[in-house]
C-alpha cells in the first residue's frame, strides 16, 4: 500500500510534469483539470495503465518489480550525469551552480555509479560472470576515469584555460530561474558531444538486455 501511494503520487505526477516540459503542455496541479487537460490525462493514464497490469490474473508482479528496480538502476546514472550537468549550468542556477570541490566529489560520486551500473548490466546479459571479471569491470571503468580526467587537462593547459575562478554567490538568496524560453541553448563541445553519445548508446543497450531477461524470465526461457 505504502508502495502504491509513492508511486502514484510521486512517479505518476513526475511523469506527467516531464511531458509536460518537453511537449509544452500546460502542467500544475494549481491548475484545473480544464486549465491542464494534457497533464491530468498523462497522471490519469499512467495509474490506470500500473492498475490495468496489477489486476490482471496471473501478473507475474514479483518479476515485474524486480525487474522495474534493475532498469531503475540501470538509468541512475544517466539522471546523475544530467543532474551534474544542470546544476554547473549558469544560465540556470545562477550564484547557486557547484563550486570546483562541490563537482569534483559528484564527478567521484557518478563515476562510482556508472560503474556499478555496468556491472550489474552485465550481470544480466552473464548471469555466471565472476567476480574477477567484475573487478576488471572496475578497473576498466577506474582507468577510463583516469584518461578522461586526464585529457580535461590536457586540453586546458593547451588552450591556456586558467582554473575556474571563484563563483561570485552575490544575490543568491532573491535568484529565480528565467523562463525557459529565455534560456540560451548549452554550449557542446567535442568531448562533451562525444560523452553524451557513449551514454546514450550505452542506455540503450543496458536497457535492451534488461528487457530481454526479464522477458526470458517471465517466459521461463532463461537459462
Amino acid at each position: 500500500l505504502d508502495a502504491s501511494i509513492i508511486g502514484a503520487s510521486a512517479v505518476s505526477l513526475s511523469t506527467a510534469y516531464a511531458l509536460g516540459d518537453v511537449l509544452g503542455l500546460k502542467h500544475s496541479l494549481h491548475r484545473g483539470v480544464r486549465g491542464a487537460k494534457g497533464f491530468y490525462a498523462v497522471f490519469a493514464g499512467v495509474v490506470l495503465l500500473a492498475a490495468v497490469i496489477v489486476i490482471i490474473p496471473g501478473s507475474p508482479l514479483g518479476l515485474i518489480t524486480t525487474g522495474v528496480q534493475t532498469l531503475a538502476g540501470v538509468l541512475l546514472p544517466s539522471a546523475t550525469v544530467f543532474l551534474l550537468l544542470l546544476c554547473n549550468d549558469k544560465a540556470v542556477l545562477g550564484p547557486w551552480v557547484n563550486g570546483r570541490w562541490t563537482n569534483a566529489f559528484t564527478s567521484f560520486v557518478v563515476g562510482v555509479l556508472v560503474t556499478l551500473s555496468i556491472i550489474l548490466t552485465a550481470s544480466v546479459a552473464f548471469p555466471d560472470i565472476t567476480s574477477g571479471a567484475i573487478l576488471d569491470i572496475m578497473a576498466i571503468c577506474g582507468v577510463a576515469g583516469i584518461l578522461a580526467i586526464g585529457y580535461a587537462e590536457v586540453r586546458r593547459r593547451r588552450k591556456g584555460w586558467a582554473l575556474a575562478a571563484p563563483i561570485d554567490r552575490t544575490g543568491k538568496g532573491g535568484w529565480r530561474m528565467p523562463p525557459l524560453e529565455e534560456l540560451p541553448s548549452p554550449v557542446m563541445s567535442t568531448g562533451r558531444k562525444i560523452g553524451m553519445s557513449a551514454l546514450r548508446a550505452y542506455l540503450v543497450v543496458a536497457m535492451v538486455l534488461v528487457v530481454i531477461h526479464v522477458w526470458q524470465l517471465a517466459t521461463g526461457h532463461a537459462n
